[in-house]
């Protein structure tokens, strides 16, 4: 049996708003018990699963300094069947995401930052989309 990612932890000076945040971009809910460590997950029965440790999400964890770097990892969004990447795009600027250049060039992404400065990505393709192109390549 391979190895099972938990859930992906987030630096933050102020987790909640930042998990709020995340909560409405991805649909999932926060748990928020405790202000310093705040979780956000799929709703039960959807996506990673439900809220809580060892059943994926995004756990924000608050440490005392504030972004400095290009973070070393980040998550890559994918518009949902039934949307398309600019109607996206549009819906995560009115949120709070700005736009971000990290030496991508001329990409069919875009690179945004959330309101406290973690880069992320939002791809083109649809999951069915994507699944269509691998598809055709087999």
């Amino acid at each position: 049996m391979a190895i099972v990612i938990g859930h992906l932890n987030i630096d933050s000076t102020d987790p909640l708003p930042l998990a709020r945040w995340w909560a409405d971009v991805l649909g999932w809910q926060v748990d928020e018990d405790d202000e310093d460590e705040v979780w956000v997950a799929a709703p039960q029965g959807e996506g990673v699963g439900r809220t809580g440790p060892g059943t994926g999400g995004l756990l924000f964890i608050r440490v005392p300094e504030a972004k400095s770097v290009k973070n070393r990892l980040h998550l890559d969004l994918r518009p949902a069947d039934g949307t398309d990447q600019e109607t996206e795009l549009a819906r995560l600027l009115a949120l709070g995401a700005t736009t971000v250049d990290v030496g991508q060039g001329d990409v069919p992404w875009h690179v945004l930052a959330d309101p406290q400065g973690n880069e992320f990505c939002l791809l083109r393709s649809t999951p069915s989309r994507l699944a269509e192109l691998l598809a055709a390549q087999e």
